[in-house]
């Protein structure tokens, strides 16, 4: 399964792929978010659900942990859990505030800093590494199921921002 690399020159671009993501997620993908501080894991989020049509503010949930809203993807109503694991202490703190059972076939899952439970997390359909360089982000995609083939296999974007 082959990674897209792109490089997103400012602000604009984050969004710009955000919304390109937008148009290509379907109920059920897990998807994990990974970069440092600042790298613009919430961005990303925050452009896929404004795409999706969520007017209101979105925030990262570092303090709850886990942020839901409620959208309309291709005519039906879909849930779209942010996650932000970056305050947990272990992967048990996962399971004993119950998220496991967001993950399902009508979910959709976004997780920055996975890597906090990711002995407890179901594995990703998609892997989005971010990383700030210079003025810009270098975002690496990476499918890791036949969900997260298709998913990018849908992704229409032209990185020339």
């Amino acid at each position: 399964m082959q990674a897209l690399t792109v490089h997103l020159h400012e602000e604009a671009g984050t969004i710009a792929l955000g919304a390109a993501l937008a148009r290509a997620l379907q109920p059920g993908l897990t998807i994990y978010l990974h970069g440092d501080l600042g790298a613009g894991k919430t961005a990303l989020t925050r452009a896929m659900l404004h795409a999706l049509g969520h007017e209101g503010h979105v925030k990262s949930p570092t303090y709850t942990l886990a942020e839901p809203y409620v959208i309309t993807l291709a005519g039906q109503t879909v849930n779209v859990i942010h996650f932000d694991l970056y305050r947990m202490a272990s992967a048990e703190e996962f399971l004993d505030a119950g998220f496991r059972e967001y993950f399902n076939h009508q979910t959709i899952c976004v997780i920055e800093w996975p890597e906090k439970a990711e002995a407890v997390l179901p594995p990703p359909d998609l892997s989005i590494s971010l990383a700030v360089a210079g003025e810009g982000r270098d975002v690496e995609l990476q499918p890791l199921s036949e969900q997260g083939v298709e998913c990018l296999n849908r992704l229409k974007f032209a990185p020339n921002l």
